[in-house]
């Protein structure tokens, strides 16, 4: 399922391990997990573009994104249907 895989990406590239398993669709990310900053979050990105094969743009991407597991899930689907 790709919500198991785009959590553990998260949990692989914030390094919150077991934190990240706990955490369902609904889970907050962006101003709930202290570890996402702003570096974090490029790092995420780039994490989620190895693993998917996906490409990022600066202009496509927003705080929105990063609301929560689902939204970022949401986000990668569309990448990897588009």
């Amino acid at each position: 399922m790709l919500l198991d895989d785009v959590r553990k990406v998260v949990g692989n590239a914030l390094q919150i391990g077991s934190r990240a398993q706990e955490m369902d669709a609904a889970a907050p990310l962006l101003g709930s997990v202290p570890e996402l900053d702003s570096i974090a979050v490029v790092n995420l990105i780039t994490a989620l573009e190895e693993h998917f094969g996906i490409t990022v743009a600066d202009d496509e991407i927003g705080a929105s994104t990063f609301e929560t597991l689902g939204s970022l899930t949401l986000f990668v689907e569309r990448k990897l249907s588009g």
